[in-house]
């Protein structure tokens, strides 16, 4: 695609204009995410344990706790920001794929609307009546002496 002698030519530009390539991309960068988060999530753990374990003289029992709990809330919202991150890159790696198939389907779609608005404007002529028996010999079911509804039958049955 584009040379690597070009001085604008950057990696992501080619990963950018194929979904499957940004899709594995995006995954990569969610693996490593979700590799820093267990660390996290480890380190959050050893953290608590230490703060709440760290008592001074004249402490009442949940003095360390209270010392605590800003450090805990700190690092609890890291871990749920770097979890709606990745959640963020799954989503985006469908709606970049959905794009590409909403550009594929925009061509025929724009397609079938013509052909229906040419349809409106010139509607199919209408074909001819059937040829109906002659007039002289009449049917029994010719649809007239025919009860039209179940509640018309009167005493008849039903079939």
């Amino acid at each position: 695609m584009n040379s690597n002698n070009d001085p604008n030519h950057s990696p992501l530009r080619d990963v950018a204009q194929n979904p499957e390539a940004t899709a594995r991309y995006l995954a990569d960068v969610q693996r490593v995410l979700l590799d820093i988060g267990k660390n996290l999530e480890t380190l959050a753990l050893e953290t608590r344990v230490h703060l709440r374990g760290t008592n001074v003289e004249g402490d009442r029992w949940y003095h360390a706790r209270l010392r605590a709990m800003p450090v805990e809330k700190a690092l609890g919202q890291v871990l749920r920001n770097l979890n709606n991150l990745t959640e963020g890159l799954e989503k985006s790696a469908y709606k970049r794929r959905a794009h590409d198939e909403a550009v594929v389907n925009t061509a025929k779609d724009r397609k079938e609307k013509e052909l229906e608005k040419q349809r409106k404007k010139n509607p199919p002529a209408l074909q001819a009546a059937p040829n109906l028996p002659e007039q002289g010999a009449r049917s029994e079911n010719s649809g007239y002496g025919v009860p039209a509804s179940i509640y018309d039958l009167g005493k008849r049955e039903s079939a």
